[in-house]
């Protein structure tokens, strides 16, 4: 582990030293510095400092990157199952060993606060760490369909498969990837959001730090043109996604029209009843929680609570739990809310509040505007509440993707799975009662991949998959656990015949043969 700690020390002085610096790649084994003439800029969002500039990685780059990534495949895919777990123990032992670099990676570079940014890369870690069981997971079946006649599938890799990632967890959802892939026995070539690639980048260095050969694992940078050879260059038989509708639905339709197996999840609109025999202040904290974190920044952020019922006098009592909240640079130490990931992010959910102003909601508490005295260039939006809005306004169509929770009231059970069941996301919804009756229906009726009941973010652990449906999600086959084993797999089926009369060694008979 020498190794490591000598890499993590690098890691920790570079840094504080990348303002102006330019993101490598990371292509057969090596990091490179891109030939790119185009950059984009990556600013804190705390400061707007530069920390880093990455590269729009070119043509001759990329084609070198799947060069790599399909040469490297024909060795590994011969790699025995137990190699390749043993490698994916080494990677969690050593992202457990740098937690704390790729948390401050993720402070600098997206802007969560440090406890939040140490969720982010430990949940991915969780993926890791349930890859050790491979073994179980890459296991076939067989059957004697007759005699002596035997039929068993055997799972193998696609080959070469892609990741697009996006800016809200830098660990995360790389760590959903490329670790399925490769502990499969596939190669792959991850692009992590151009808006924050360090903890990627951190990433790829512990790959390399514990083995992984050349070419199983290549980083590349950029944005539309990257996006456009990942889906279809040929030697590239996968795709996955996570992020925006619009960008979404375009990676998954050009990646189908190029033959291309994808997965892709998109936006959200997460809902959460709150039935008037809840427990209240585990609600109130669950929900402030749920809401707010991450500066609202999560596929899986609550941002609708339905109150039903006497709940709806709980109002005043989510806005007082939300005041309590302190919104603060990532790195300080009593931070509960960061900066949003950019100017153009928080304009925009400035004005979806406003809009829900316009069309007759109340801006019970109103966090546009928010001063932060050591951080005045921050990208900060306070936590925000509108009340008594509709579903047909925009504040409640339209994902904000910001620390502003939406409260609308119902007068009974049936209204509320009413209303969330029109909606036409499907990532997730919560249920908050003492009653097992009403949780059970919810459980039975609601429409929704996830259900959490008294619980939030219901985001399961990576022994299961994470299940959005609807218009969350595009795709035959979830992420990570079982479903993301058998994304990046095809199975095969084998049928043999090895006859008994044929064995060898047989007493020899001196009997007239005769014909039957």
């Amino acid at each position: 582990m020498k190794t490591l700690s000598r890499h993590t020390q690098l890691f920790q002085r570079t840094l504080h030293k990348r303002a102006m610096s330019t993101t490598q790649l990371f292509i057969n084994g090596e990091f490179i510095e891109s030939q790119a003439t185009e950059h984009i800029e990556v600013r804190n969002p705390a400061t707007q400092e530069i920390v880093t500039r990455v590269p729009k990685t070119t043509q001759h780059e990329l084609d070198e990157a799947a060069r790599s990534a399909s040469h490297a495949f024909r060795e590994w895919r011969k790699t025995s199952v137990l190699s390749r777990q043993r490698k994916m123990l080494d990677l969690q032992h050593a992202i457990r060993a740098n937690m704390d670099v790729l948390a401050e990676s993720i402070v600098n570079e997206q802007g969560k606060v440090l406890g939040d940014a140490r969720g982010d890369v430990m949940r991915g870690l969780q993926v890791v760490e349930d890859m050790a069981n491979i073994t179980h997971y890459m296991q076939g079946s067989k059957l004697e369909v007759s005699s002596d006649m035997d039929t068993y599938t055997v799972r193998e890799p696609l080959g070469v498969v892609a990741g697009i990632c996006p800016f809200n967890f830098p660990a995360m959802i790389p760590l959903w990837m490329f670790p399925v892939a490769l502990a499969t026995g596939n190669t792959c070539i991850l692009k992590p959001s151009e808006r924050d690639p360090g903890a990627a980048m951190i990433l790829a260095r512990l790959c390399a730090d514990i083995g992984i050969p050349r070419g199983v694992l290549n980083i590349v940078h950029g944005a539309h043109e990257t996006v456009n050879f990942l889906t279809s260059d040929a030697r590239i038989r996968a795709v996955s996604f996570v992020g925006g509708d619009k960008a979404g639905k375009y990676i998954y339709e050009r990646s189908a029209q190029h033959g291309k197996r994808c997965q892709a999840n998109l936006g959200a609109k997460n809902h959460a009843i709150v039935l008037a025999d809840a427990d209240k202040e585990h609600t109130l904290n669950a929900i402030a929680g749920a809401a707010f974190g991450a500066a609202g920044q999560r596929c899986m952020a609550l941002s609708v609570v339905v109150l039903v019922g006497e709940a709806q006098l709980w109002v005043k009592d989510l806005v007082a739990r939300a005041q309590q909240l302190r919104v603060d640079g990532g790195l300080e130490p009593q931070a509960d809310i960061g900066p949003m990931i950019s100017p153009e992010a928080l304009r925009r959910a400035e004005q979806l509040v406003q809009s829900a102003h316009d069309e007759g909601a109340q801006i019970v508490l109103d966090g546009r505007g928010i001063k932060v005295a050591k951080y005045p260039n921050g990208n900060f939006l306070g936590p925000t509440v509108i009340d008594n809005a509709k579903p047909h306004m925009q504040c409640y169509r339209t994902e904000i993707f910001g620390p502003v929770l939406t409260c609308i009231h119902a007068d009974s059970l049936d209204e509320a799975l009413e209303l969330v069941n029109a909606n036409a996301y499907g990532n997730g919804a919560s249920v908050f009662t003492r009653s097992g009756a009403c949780a059970r229906r919810f459980e039975s009726e609601v429409e929704a991949g996830q259900i959490g009941i008294n619980v939030p973010i219901p985001v399961p652990l990576p022994m299961f998959s994470f299940t959005g449906n609807k218009a969350s999600f595009l795709g035959d086959t979830n992420f990570y656990g079982r479903s993301g084993v058998n994304f990046y797999t095809q199975l095969k089926t084998v049928t043999s015949l090895w006859r008994k009369q044929d064995a060898s060694h047989r007493q020899a008979s001196v009997h007239m043969p005769t014909i039957h």
